[in-house]
């Protein structure tokens, strides 16, 4: 009954540290030595995964019932877990990474966003790029078409600056046509009446 109590709140520890993970990667550590143990305990952390050593019955107990309880099958041996709650590819791609210049680490297998990747699988989810990378690419492909837009409002705005304080062409005044001259009428000649004297008769 002691045993029980004192494994207790091991199981909910980890219970703890698991119940709102998205990734759990079990790895071999032995082999490792403290200099190299504590240098990945600092990468790991350093990126907000929790790593610790626990025993495998004390993990069976915890994964019982959850994701991650697929991961019974590697749990032997000494047995380490690597847990993020946050980035989902960071446990697999700082363990891998650190496994190739330490070889004594083993990647055994582990649970991604709920699925299960055996260690070649792990392997495979190493190489996805991290969030802020994935960020980053996105936003510098976001960023250039609207550099290049900018750029184009730019120089339409440049030309229609220097059109604007253009003079604008005088229109050509339409010559106003001259009002024919009115029609008078002429006036009829006044007949004069010439008295001619018949000669008197001499």
């Amino acid at each position: 009954m002691a045993k029980v109590e004192i494994k207790q709140p091991i199981i909910q520890e980890i219970s703890e540290n698991v119940k709102e993970a998205q990734t759990v990667v079990v790895v071999d550590y032995r082999g490792l030595s403290v200099t190299a143990d504590t240098q990945l305990r600092k990468a790991l952390r350093d990126e907000g995964v929790t790593y610790k050593v626990y025993k495998n019955t004390m993990m069976r107990f915890a994964f019982k019932g959850t994701d991650f309880e697929c991961l019974d099958e590697v749990l032997e041996g000494p047995s380490a877990i690597a847990i993020s709650s946050e980035d989902a590819t960071a446990p697999a791609r700082i363990l891998a990474k650190f496994a190739k210049t330490n070889p004594a680490l083993e990647i055994k297998a582990g649970v991604v966003e709920g699925t299960f990747y055996d260690a070649e699988g792990m392997k495979a989810i190493a190489d996805i790029p991290s969030r802020e990378e994935l960020l980053s690419k996105l936003l510098g492909s976001l960023q250039s078409p609207i550099t290049n837009l900018a750029r184009v409002l730019n120089q339409i705005a440049e030309k229609g600056g220097a059109s604007e304080t253009a003079e604008a062409p005088v229109e050509a005044e339409v010559p106003v046509e001259a009002e024919a001259p009115a029609e008078t009428e002429a006036e009829a000649p006044v007949a004069t009446e010439v008295e001619t004297e018949t000669p008197a008769a001499e």
